[in-house]
């Protein structure tokens, strides 16, 4: 069976509302906020342009006029604006157009990661096996994630196959926000908004949605006040 892929589109999801980050996100929007010297739009897209990736998306709502500026000097993005808000499933479905026919990567721009001995893209794209997969999710162990206050997301078995938390109170691993999915995940979509998670959920019962687990640095910044924790370890990891 034929593994690995050649990823060549990308999207980044960036037009969230950023509630939680209140008040910085009143003004700016929560993918420019700057961590260690670094917004996480910019970061989320160095990985990709390290990555090889020259076609990338980037869906736009809130304080989309300041995304549009900021980006203004990469040629290689194009912006998927959103008049109405469309989840996480319905900003990737409205941008299905501009993602090609292939496996494509979707990253969130509101967390940060930092690479293993490889690239974390590099590994799914390795990973991915086209007659088995229509979903392939970077996870995270939630032990060693940080700003994470969640339960866990998904379990994995020895064929990287994920099961969900569902009733258990904790899981061992994290969605980390960084992802390849086939545009065939998305044939008899919900129209509008909705959440990948409908998705994710669909390829679980058909048994073809798999993990790959990460082997570097994951930080969540969910509020102004882990600004600072989070670049103090961001800065001794990068240096």
């Amino acid at each position: 069976m034929t593994q690995g892929t050649t990823v060549t589109h990308a999207m980044v999801l960036a037009a969230g509302l950023g509630l939680r980050m209140r008040p910085i996100t009143l003004s700016t929007p929560k993918p420019l906020v700057a961590v260690a010297g670094k917004t996480m739009l910019d970061r989320a897209l160095d990985h990709l342009a390290r990555a090889g990736i020259d076609d990338l998306v980037v869906n736009t709502h809130w304080l989309a006029d300041t995304v549009k500026e900021h980006l203004a000097g990469r040629d290689e993005v194009v912006l998927s604006h959103e008049p109405d808000l469309l989840e996480t499933g319905g900003g990737v479905a409205k941008a299905l157009p501009l993602l090609g026919h292939h496996p494509f990567f979707v990253v969130n721009s509101d967390i940060i990661w930092t690479d293993g001995p490889t690239p974390a893209l590099a590994r799914l794209a390795r990973a991915w096996v086209d007659a088995e997969m229509d979903a392939l999710l970077l996870l995270h162990p939630v032990a060693s994630a940080v700003g994470y206050e969640g339960k866990g997301d998904f379990s994995i078995d020895g064929a990287d196959r994920l099961r969900r938390r569902g009733e258990a109170p904790t899981a061992p691993l994290l969605f980390a926000g960084v992802q390849i999915l086939h545009p065939r995940l998305f044939e008899g979509c919900p129209a509008g908004k909705f959440s990948l998670n409908i998705l994710y959920d669909r390829a679980l019962e058909r048994r073809r949605l798999f993990g790959v687990v990460h082997d570097g640095g994951w930080y969540h910044v969910g509020t102004p006040e882990a600004l600072p924790e989070v670049e103090a370890l961001l800065r001794r990891e990068e240096h």
